[in-house]
């Protein structure tokens, strides 16, 4: 697998911090920044509780904690010296630990199931269609708590080994995880720097500008298809196909920070799927799959994009998977030899893969380097920990959901490892973490094989649950250690702030779920139609169809067709980077065609327009374009999330948008003149 390269900085961020000594633990984990992640923990999950039981879906809170996290310690710094009350100085390390522990808690609201798969074991989701009663399970506050305690922790201590392997070695960019990083390196800049002080300045003006321009969007958006995000950039046939730019900004920023190679799979990976793929199975819409299906049904083309999209994700991420195995092998029989000889001492897993033989470009990657390695937590010990929390969920989940067998909580944590690596290693590709796409397999193949008189909708919901939770939690531990390890936090303190966001997030948000499910009523108007909550439980009753039943025609034979197509490219281009050829530099990156299949080819035409900005400011200008393109996009990606969470809150106080700007084709604008004369007409 060919490393993938972060962004080149043309000035180095860490010599502007390196009369600044690296924090202990006890200065990085402070009661000042546990009182502020509580905080900050409990408002942001009440709003993320609000907005995913409404709707399913929540937005990241990485960057946005971040932001908050350092507004808030400064301001009750400011209170604090009003008072003259002695204080440790606020570090960037600091406000890494804060945001670390804010995403833990917060991400819990998605991947503990609230708005999907626990509102969908209970009778309002069912709505008759199981009479069975195995096959329903009301929520309950001490299961739900108890359950969270079980399998929110495994994922990050399983991940734990590959950290060096991800962020070291292939150097993964993880996009939003390197955009808080600039964020909290640009709040805590010496004085005196001027190239830093452009990179705020810039980050800034692109953070508020983008910020302003979603506020602006928002008034044009009163109704379904309103608003520039619905513009047809090239044509109004190429928007019928999803080819358009919707104004996002979020997107360009991450395609201004992918490597152009990333950015160039996804967009030869959109033409394939959405250019070539899709219009040809959706000419066989009532000969394959039913004519009369939803776009979200996994019944119909949706379940093509699944399998096939998923077959080449794991084709390569188990190919890179093996790469590591055979290295580390190779490397630990190597050292022991050595030992047995009178050399080196004692190898730990996943050590040996020649980490320190990297190259090292920059007193940047020098110092980072050196921080990230020192402060660690053994790998025996996370694996050990792993084994044992396995043990503990395999003996306790079954009692807490019977329909699960010792037998299936064990296969599911076997597994869990491989897949928590490969969803990883695509979210520090593309920033797509699709550990829900990996919970909707979990619960196909244990759906069906449970069945449905043993009440196999609900142990396709509870296993699709743990497998969310693992892989997910594994995926944002893994961002959470690249922004450390741009920030010079310490691995140690990541995990441990981790650790007490996760505790914190798997009491706090049951708490805030059980308030919101006993005061109001779940699935009217006051909190939504529970949308995700009825799809999850529509997979778990077609996961309990015979055979293949449920499924779409070929696309069990599709699967296999395009795995070892993606097996077949991922050899190919790890052959020719290793024989050096000059054709290895136009090779796709398998993972980054694969997540096209998941997504619609608006979110590619950003990250290109993205990219293409990066590209031409390095070509007129390299090195402010080197130096400002991460702050610019940085402030992109903060202030659309940010963004995003003003709109959250104005959908949540009932505001409304005063206009709908709508874009029509000349004969549909000649018919609505027509119709609108008409009415006039009549008046």
């Amino acid at each position: 697998m060919e490393p993938v390269n972060d962004f080149q900085e043309g000035i180095s961020t860490e010599h502007a911090f390196e009369a600044e000594p690296v924090p202990s633990l006890s200065e990085t984990i402070t009661p000042r920044s546990m009182v502020v992640s509580f905080i900050l923990s409990v408002t942001l999950s009440i709003v993320a509780m609000k907005v995913t039981l409404s709707s399913g879906f929540i937005p990241s809170f990485s960057i946005p904690a971040g932001l908050l996290g350092f507004c808030v310690s400064r301001a009750s710094i400011r209170i604090l010296d009003y008072f003259a009350v002695a204080q440790l100085p606020f570090t960037r390390q600091e406000n890494t630990i804060i945001q670390t522990c804010v995403v833990a808690c917060t991400s819990i609201t998605f991947t503990g199931g609230f708005g999907t798969y626990i509102l969908a074991m209970g009778k309002k989701a069912a709505v008759g269609d199981v009479n069975a009663q195995n096959n329903v399970e009301e929520p309950s506050f001490a299961r739900m708590i108890t359950f969270l305690f079980l399998i929110s922790f495994a994922g990050m201590f399983i991940i734990m080994p590959f950290r060096k392997v991800m962020i070291i070695r292939h150097r993964l960019t993880f996009p939003s995880g390197t955009a808080t990083a600039h964020l909290i390196n640009s709040f805590h800049t010496p004085q005196g720097v001027k190239q830093a002080r452009k990179q705020v300045t810039l980050l800034f003006k692109s953070f508020g500008g983008t910020i302003a321009w979603s506020l602006f969007q928002w008034f044009f958006a009163s109704g379904p298809g309103c608003g520039f995000k619905f513009f047809p950039t090239f044509g109004l046939e190429a928007y019928k196909h999803g080819f358009f730019f919707d104004f996002t900004m979020a997107n360009v920023g991450i395609g201004m920070m992918c490597p152009y190679m990333i950015v160039f799979s996804v967009f030869i990976g959109t033409i394939i799927s959405c250019g070539i793929i899709w219009p040809y199975i959706e000419s066989k819409e009532g000969i394959w799959y039913p004519s009369n299906l939803g776009p979200n049904s996994l019944n119909g083309i949706r379940g093509y994009k699944v399998f096939i999209g998923l077959s080449m994700i794991m084709a390569d991420c188990l190919f890179v998977f093996l790469c590591i195995m055979v290295r580390t092998t190779c490397a630990m029989i190597k050292r022991r030899r050595q030992a047995m000889q009178g050399g080196g001492g004692n190898a730990q897993p996943f050590q040996g893969i020649d980490i320190a033989d990297q190259p090292v470009k920059s007193f940047d990657d020098r110092r980072r380097a050196q921080v990230f390695l020192r402060d660690e937590i053994p790998d025996s010990v996370t694996i050990g920990c792993y084994v044992l929390l396995s043990i503990i969920s395999i003996a306790a989940i079954p009692h807490l959901y019977p329909q699960m067998r010792y037998s299936h909580v064990a296969l599911i944590y076997l597994a869990a490892p491989v897949f928590a690596f490969c969803n990883a290693y695509g979210f520090g590709v593309t920033d797509m973490n699709l550990a829900s796409t990996y919970c909707k397999i979990a619960m196909f193949a244990f759906g069906s094989w449970v069945g449905i008189k043993s009440g196999g909708v609900v142990a396709a919901l509870v296993a699709g649950g743990i497998t969310m939770s693992i892989l997910g939690n594994a995926a944002d531990v893994a961002q959470d250690l690249k922004t450390g390890y741009l920030t010079l936090t310490s691995p140690r303190a990541v995990f441990i702030s981790e650790a007490i966001g996760t505790a914190l997030g798997c009491v706090v948000n049951p708490t805030v779920f059980w308030v919101f499910y006993r005061v109001y009523k779940m699935g009217s108007g006051d909190m939504g139609d529970m949308p995700y909550a009825k799809l999850y439980r529509g997979f778990a009753m077609l996961s309990v169809g015979d055979g293949e039943q449920g499924l779409p025609r070929h696309s069990m034979l599709l699967f296999k067709v395009f795995f070892v197509l993606a097996l077949a490219l991922s050899v190919f281009r790890e052959v020719a980077s290793r024989k050096e050829w000059r054709i290895r530099r136009y090779i796709p990156s398998t993972i980054g065609m694969a997540i096209t299949f998941f997504m619609p080819p608006r979110v590619p035409v950003g990250m290109c327009i993205g990219s293409l900005v990066a590209y031409l400011w390095e070509k007129m200008d390299a090195g402010r374009g080197r130096m400002l393109s991460p702050a610019l996009a940085s402030g992109l990606i903060c202030g659309d999330g940010v963004g995003s969470i003003l709109l959250s809150m104005l959908t949540l106080m009932g505001a409304r948008a005063p206009i709908c700007i709508k874009f029509l084709s000349r004969g549909d604008n000649v018919k609505l003149d027509a119709f609108l004369a008409t009415l006039h007409d009549m008046r």
